[in-house]
């Protein structure tokens, strides 16, 4: 049992680590190609790694679920959450994008009670309002240091919150896999449709870094940035594959607190890629909303041995 249970916080965390290294991939090539050329490579990449894993666990007839609507709309919601997180970074400094992101799990836990019918505790309540303050912290509106781009971040873990209750409702049928599979198929689809809008809407150029990530024009990539792309693919299932076994290994409840690893890797990165130097006010925030974050989950699971919050933070 010890042991399942060190080799599940290890898939976790290693997990985590994988996740994040789509981050700085994406941000690479943003100044150049825009984001939905990005997510339909990645897609095509991982589109056989998933088939196949969807076949491994419950066999591809699953895929025609009889909750095809409800899986479809959870999917085009992650598309969103997904869209307008990358944007983010492509105008932030990763650790913050990243930090911001980290309000999923209070969001989650902050709409459980009207979404799920939930109870949901005062002291659960505070651990959000706490979060806020972190955010307000990092992001200093009127400090002239605020740039709009946070609020994609904030909205992305917003959307990804609501969609892991989705998850939460439909569960009880349906797979992992095959829900990773649909999010799969809506980043490809609704990736040519955004960029096919632009396209007929003539817009192809704008002035903030968020924006223009989202209009410009698709190219045709060099082969180091069709690597990054497409490596992108290979993470998320890599990723996925990781984060799964770790839940299936040991219980949700001794895991999940070391989501919060992924705060460790993004600065890293934004350092050892960017040159990017997180600011104070950046450490202080995200220290109150993983603080915020770890009390909801050692709260949730004095109260019913189950974490109030034990879905990933990576947007996969």
């Amino acid at each position: 049992m010890q042991n399942r249970l060190v080799l599940g916080i290890l898939s976790l965390c290693l997990g985590v680590l994988v996740f994040s290294l789509q981050d700085p991939l994406v941000k690479a090539v943003s100044s150049h190609y825009p984001v939905t050329e990005v997510m339909a490579i990645r897609s095509i990449v991982a589109l056989p790694i998933l088939v196949f894993l969807v076949h491994a666990d419950v066999g591809l007839q699953a895929i025609l679920s009889k909750r095809f609507g409800m899986l479809t709309m959870r999917a085009f919601i992650q598309f969103t959450s997904y869209t307008a997180y990358y944007l983010a970074i492509a105008a932030l400094p990763l650790a913050d994008a990243v930090a911001l992101y980290f309000m999923a799990p209070l969001f989650i836990m902050a709409l459980a009670g009207p979404y799920l019918g939930e109870r949901v505790s005062w002291q659960a309540l505070a651990t959000v309002l706490v979060g806020m303050l972190g955010v307000l912290v990092m992001v200093r509106p009127g400090a002239g240091l605020f740039d709009w781009a946070a609020l994609l971040s904030l909205g992305s873990a917003l959307l990804y919150g609501f969609s892991q209750l989705m998850a939460r409702k439909i569960g009880d049928t349906e797979s992992s896999t095959v829900m990773a599979f649909y999010q799969n198929g809506a980043y490809l689809v609704g990736a040519a449709l955004v960029a096919a809008l632009f396209w007929l809407a003539g817009i192809d150029h704008a002035v903030h870094p968020s924006l223009e990530f989202l209009v410009r024009p698709w190219a045709w990539p060099a082969t180091p940035d069709l690597l990054k792309m497409a490596a992108c693919g290979f993470v998320a299932s890599a990723g996925m594959i990781l984060l799964s076994q770790a839940y299936r290994l040991a219980p949700a409840n001794s895991v999940a607190t070391f989501e919060y690893t992924g705060i460790i890797w993004s600065p890293l990165w934004g350092f050892l890629f960017f040159a990017e130097m997180p600011r104070p006010a950046t450490a202080a925030g995200a220290a109150l909303i993983i603080g915020a974050g770890l009390f909801a989950l050692n709260a949730g699971r004095r109260r019913s041995g189950e974490p109030a919050i034990a879905a990933t933070c990576d947007p996969a």
